[in-house]
């Protein structure tokens, strides 16, 4: 009774506001909708407090804050990235080659310039005194190196002191993996090629690591005049030769490189700048930032479901008001505005609380963030991301905030006062739905505009209206259906009267109606759910199939081991070997170098727009191959293969996805840069190459004399039998014979190096996985943004409920009937939304990985079986625990407050 005596004194408040507005204005009604007159209404609602709009807040807040953290946590890790882009690239400018050093006159005018620092950088194999080893980084450096920052060794030591000779001995330094990985101990030795260094420090942080995502083995370092000594350095081993510059105050680098070409026009480095420090970090970021926020706007989509029916519910209170305001003369144009006004100054408040979140994201995870990449990130307040996710919460704010609005504008005043016991639905008009369109338009710009990748984020919009137009299309064929199947029970039900059975029949009934009937949540419970659910699928399902692709898809004839730099002179020796040992099926072998293209059809390559599939191929050196017959499985797209007798012109076969991607045909011309000779082939064919074999092959495959007396090294692979006399062979009986090949082959041979193929996936795999478990935590928490949405449309619906209750105990019903009947009623609803999500999810995923990864799909029905489960038990529970306080409402006192 208080509470209805407050409500009446709030709308005699209101109607008092309404004669005062009048009497100012000189007229018998207010303005017809002066924002002045609205932004006085709005400022009154606010005194009652914003009780009804905490799960709009929320919903908001959440939304904005996952948007602004990505956004801000991507302008931290770019700003480190400009800030440390010396120590990242190791000096101004870095001169690079592959397989051999400067000649004595470019060595002269980088030393002109400024001060120069030389390391080199390789894969080889380490070996402990026991006998382990494994694969590293190799990197030589020089007494300057490093030209920028510092590198940080456990004990503390300088650098060059742990590298230099001390009784006869080289020292080296090694990550911590390799330490743990061969068991080493300060003090101990580790063998590269022919020399045996001791292990002094363990590297803590090495200034340039973070120029590279995508590494096969722990880093080790030694001097570099000790490099010579291992026997490693042999004409044709693959090494890259970088100079680093640090150029004296106000030198302009940007006139050293131009000067560079000017005065070495032919030169084979690669120069590359500060804007250059740490390319595939800045791609994987950039990457990654995309995905992240497309999640993002997924939770601010799932939160908009939250705002529009905290909208809703707050206006359904305020009824009585709104129809007093309208009896007394307030036109629909004010109570609009009244009500925009207040949803405006709403969103604000949860805007700045999402924007407080996300700002101070990158500061609570640079340091971790930090160790991970090597790279100290620079922690700010960025305008930029906070401006974006500002943005994007306002407008869907206002979005999904516009139909209750609507409905309240457009309801006539004896409409509303029949709201209070039957609910009408208002039709927006033309105009409301232009305004809609404009807002999800500008919506989908600034998302755009704003992305890394565009068309991702165009497919990602799109997507996103269609998901809303099937869940909206759903909700409504599921009210019709279930309003048809509850019709139809009561038919039977009194048909069968006279033999009553079970009373889970008038209980399903009930479910049924309660879904179907006006206002039920049951668009609001879809929308949430289902959205949520779709995204979880989507990610589930994309990180399974990259899964099963770099992991579990391995192919059975796959090869164990590559083998690199095997030099000419012991090829013959190392096939035997391989070939003799136990355990060894098949070995291949071929002679490799790697080139750099510079033209097509005479066009430098630096002029070039590539398709997508070919971009790679232009930003550094490919393997290259010549051979007079075809390589193994592949299948020409078009043209043909040379004779095995050929001895013409240079003649080139290009694997298809980089031909296409650059437009190329048989016939066209390409010149390809090897060891600093320029080759220019014309293309004899586009070749498939079915890179998940594993095999060796090459994107640029020569006809025989194209490169005859080119110095070179060989690769081999070497495949293992998974069987013997016995039977199928276990995993340690396996990888106990990879060990010995290992072995017998890097001890004969100390300058070839052993990639295990396991080790090289799971690399690429971890990279996959890092990136999996950030967009996956991100996916769960557009998922309880859902469940939370979805509890809160549970909640509204309390007192609904609570009448309900009322009627049905009157009309016999125990606690348990009424109970089974919410529990059925939101497990449809879960069931529903979990199958539409699968769909979606399913589409959406298959898209990815077909399209944008370009990886073989396969479908999960582990991860089906578990989103259907899930989101229907989700469902059931929150619909349980929502109603079950209801349930215990006791009907007398009820009935006499009615």
């Amino acid at each position: 009774m208080a509470e209805k005596r407050m409500a009446g004194r709030d709308r005699m408040a209101r109607a008092d506001a309404i004669a005062a507005g009048a009497s100012a204005t000189g007229s018998a009604a207010p303005d017809a909708g002066g924002w002045a007159l609205a932004l006085k209404f709005a400022r009154r609602e606010l005194r009652g407090g914003i009780k009804g709009f905490r799960l709009f807040l929320l919903c908001l807040a959440l939304g904005v804050a996952i948007i602004a953290a990505v956004g801000s946590v991507t302008a931290s890790a770019l700003g480190g990235l400009e800030r440390d882009a010396k120590g990242l690239l190791g000096g101004d400018l870095e001169f690079r080659l592959l397989y051999q050093p400067i000649d004595p006159a470019q060595q002269d005018f980088l030393r002109a310039q400024g001060t120069v620092s030389e390391t080199r950088d390789m894969r080889a194999m380490a070996r402990a005194s026991d006998g382990n080893r494994t694969l590293v980084e190799l990197k030589a450096v020089d007494a300057l190196y490093p030209l920028y920052g510092a590198a940080r060794l456990d004990p503390l030591l300088d650098l060059q002191t742990a590298l230099g000779q001390q009784n006869g001995r080289w020292g080296a330094v090694a990550e911590r993996a390799l330490v743990d990985r061969l068991g080493l101990a300060i003090g101990q030795s580790v063998s590269i090629g022919t020399v045996e260094y001791e292990l002094r420090g363990v590297i803590e942080r090495e200034p340039d690591r973070g120029a590279s995502v995508f590494i096969l083995g722990p880093r080790l370092m030694i001097a570099n005049a000790s490099l010579e000594e291992t026997g490693l350095v042999q004409e044709g081993s693959l090494i890259q030769y970088h100079y680093r510059l640090a150029l004296p105050p106000g030198t302009d680098p940007v006139g050293v490189v131009e000067a560079s070409k000017a005065n070495f026009p032919d030169a084979l480095w690669r120069v590359r700048g500060l804007d250059e420090a740490a390319p595939s970090i800045q791609r994987f970021i950039d990457r990654t930032a995309t995905y992240l926020t497309l999640v993002g706007l997924s939770t601010l989509l799932v939160g908009g479901v939250g705002v529009g029916n905290a909208v809703r519910a707050w206006l359904d209170g305020k009824i009585a008001t709104v129809a007093t305001l309208k009896c007394l003369g307030a036109s629909q144009t004010l109570i609009y505005r009244i009500y925009l006004l207040l949803v405006a100054v709403m969103a604000l408040i949860g805007i700045a609380i999402g924007l407080a979140i996300g700002a101070i994201v990158p500061f609570a995870i640079a340091a971790p963030l930090g160790d991970r990449y090597a790279l100290a990130l620079d922690p700010a307040i960025y305008a930029e991301p906070l401006l974006l996710a500002a943005g994007c919460g306002f407008l869907v704010a206002i979005a999904f905030s516009l139909f209750p609005l609507i409905r309240v504008r457009a309801v006539p005043p004896g409409t509303l006062f029949r709201d209070l016991v039957q609910r009408m639905e208002a039709k927006p008009a033309a105009f409301d739905l232009l305004l809609l369109g404009a807002i999800v338009a500008a919506l989908v710009l600034l998302a755009t505009l704003t992305a890394g990748d565009r068309m991702l984020t165009l497919w990602f919009a799109a997507g996103t209206i269609v998901a809303f137009f099937l869940f909206h299309l759903a909700a409504r064929g599921l009210k019709y259906l279930t309003r048809r199947l509850s019709a139809n029970e009561g038919q039977r039900a009194d048909k069968t009267a006279a033999h009553p059975g079970t009373r889970w029949g008038p209980i399903m009934r009930l479910a049924l109606a309660n879904i179907g009937r006006p206002g039920a949540p049951t668009t609001s419970a879809l929308l949430s759910l289902g959205l949520g659910l779709t995204v979880l699928v989507m990610v589930a399902l994309v990180q399974a199939n990259l899964e099963r692709e770099l992991v579990r898809s391995i192919p059975a004839e796959a090869p164990a081991f590559y083998f690199i730099d095997i030099q000419g002179t012991q090829i013959a020796e190392f096939e035997t070997l391989v070939s003799d040992f136990p355990g060894v099926s098949h070995v291949e072998q071929e002679p490799m170098l790697r080139g750099r293209i510079t033209a097509v059809d005479g066009v430098p390559a630096d002029r070039i727009e590539p398709g997508e599939g070919a971009a790679w191929a232009l930003r550094g050196d490919r393997g290259v191959t010549w051979t007079a017959t075809p390589p193994a499985d592949s299948e020409l797209l078009s043209g043909e293969w040379w004779p095995a007798d050929y001895a013409g012109p240079n003649l080139v076969s290009i694997e298809s996805g980089v031909g296409e991607g650059l437009a190329l045909e048989p016939g066209d011309t390409i010149t390809v840069n090897v060891l600093g000779r320029p080759i220019e082939a014309t293309i004899a064919n586009l070749r498939i190459v079915d890179w998940t074999r594993l095999d060796i092959n090459f994107v640029f495959v020569f006809s025989p004399g194209a490169l005859a007396g080119a110095p070179s090294m060989h690769i081999a692979t070497a495949q293992m039998d998974s069987t013997d006399a016995a039977g199928a062979l276990t995993a340690q009986a396996i990888e106990a014979q990879e060990i010995a090949l290992q072995r017998a082959v890097t001890d004969r041979f100390p300058n070839v190096s052993a990639i295990r193929v396991k080790d090289a996936i799971q690399a690429v795999a971890s990279i996959i996985e890092g990136l999996g478990t950030a967009i996956s935590l991100a996916a769960m928490v557009t998922l309880a943004a859902s469940l939370f949405v979805l509890a809160a449309a549970i909640a509204a619906q309390t007192h609904r409920r609570r009448y309900d209750a009322v009627v049905l105990k009157v009309l016999g019903a125990t606690r348990r009937d009424i109970a089974k009947s919410f529990t059925i009623e939101y497990g449809l609803l879960g069931i529903a939304a979990a199958l539409l999500a699968l769909l979606l999810g399913h589409v959406a995923a298959w898209a990815l990985v077909t399209f944008l990864l370009e990886t073989p799909w396969s479908f999960d029905p582990a991860i089906a079986l578990a989103i259907v489960v899930g989101g229907t038990l989700a469902a059931m529970v929150l619909g349980f625990l929502g109603t079950w306080r209801v349930l215990g409402t006791k009907a007398a006192p009820y009935l006499r407050n009615e």
